[in-house]
């Protein structure tokens, strides 16, 4: 794992009331998390992701994905050094769940 990838695993994503998998593979994919009760993929995206044929082939990915009835969740690395409490947020309310919530289940 990335470093950007521990520490959203280790501070957020490892505590969550629910299943997170780490590197799932999903079809010919390998997802840097997912949670299958929600059908959610998390992806942090590197520097490289910015470079037009890589934005193609995660678009494909993200695509593919959908067509299997999963949600793609896409951070950069910058957000979870930077703005990681955002981000922590914005998954909680893809999955439904609020701090306080979160709170009581840890």
């Amino acid at each position: 794992m990335t470093p950007e990838e521990k520490h959203l695993w280790y501070d957020f994503l490892k505590k969550l009331p629910i299943t997170v998998n780490r590197q799932k593979n999903i079809g010919a994919f390998i997802v840097d998390f997912f949670i299958a009760s929600k059908r959610i993929v998390i992806e942090l995206d590197g520097i490289q992701h910015t470079m037009p044929e890589n934005k193609l082939n995660d678009a494909n990915r993200d695509d593919e994905l959908m067509r299997l009835g999963i949600s793609v969740l896409r951070y950069s690395n910058f957000d979870i050094n930077k703005n990681f409490n955002s981000v922590c947020n914005d998954i909680l309310n893809h999955l439904g769940l609020g701090w306080e919530e979160l709170k009581q289940k840890i």
